[in-house]
């Protein structure tokens, strides 16, 4: 699916944003090894040598479509107008699951390299679920941390962090195969896993 964009003028940023919107889209069917700069730029028409320009190498384009595919999942996840707080975290919990169902492969692909060694990618990933995590006490506000049996405390936001980390492997796993378990089923439990750990 070769485009004919290349032809078309663009100031430098429009261009570079083109690419990562591409980039990120190749990443829901791909993992990140195999989106080269040779793909990228049979994709957006335009030659290696201009891609080069705006991304100095291989693992530079990594970072800023792995960044870029982060910012999307912490925007898709953002809290909705939903007053009750578990209902609200189930929602959010929802949008997670649905964006992993449709960038099954980049995602997975995305936690491997963060978990591999690439101090860059971890840092991007870590950012990420920090943001996903803080989220919950910053926007829950204090009547809400009380309905879900929370506090705002350095041992709760361990037990935050950590549920955060059960989400994304029960999630990851029940995409692969559902156990039996539907989409309602999973976000109830999954929303209500949290409130149930602090209150052991």
């Amino acid at each position: 699916m070769t485009s004919t964009t290349g032809r078309i003028r663009m100031s430098p940023e429009g261009r570079r944003e083109q690419l990562l919107e591409l980039g990120t889209q190749l990443l829901s069917t791909r993992t990140l090894d195999e989106i080269s700069i040779e793909l990228l730029a049979e994709e957006a028409g335009i030659s290696r040598g201009l891609l080069y320009h705006y991304f100095g190498n291989k693992q530079e384009f990594h970072v800023a479509v792995v960044r870029r595919a982060v910012e999307q999942l912490v925007a898709i996840t953002a809290p909705r107008d939903i007053e009750d707080p578990l209902e609200q975290l189930a929602a959010s919990v929802g949008a997670y699951l649905d964006y992993v169902v449709e960038n099954y492969t980049g995602y997975v692909s995305l936690v491997r390299a963060a978990a591999g060694g690439n101090e860059e990618l971890r840092a991007i990933y870590d950012e990420g679920r920090r943001a996903l995590t803080d989220r919950i006490f910053e926007v829950t506000g204090e009547a809400g941390l009380q309905a879900l049996g929370l506090s705002d405390s350095p041992a709760i936001r361990l037990i935050v962090d950590g549920w955060s980390a059960m989400v994304e492997s029960v999630i990851v796993a029940w995409v692969k195969d559902p156990h039996g378990l539907s989409r309602e089923e999973l976000l109830n439990r999954l929303a209500h896993a949290l409130p149930a750990l602090v209150l052991l």
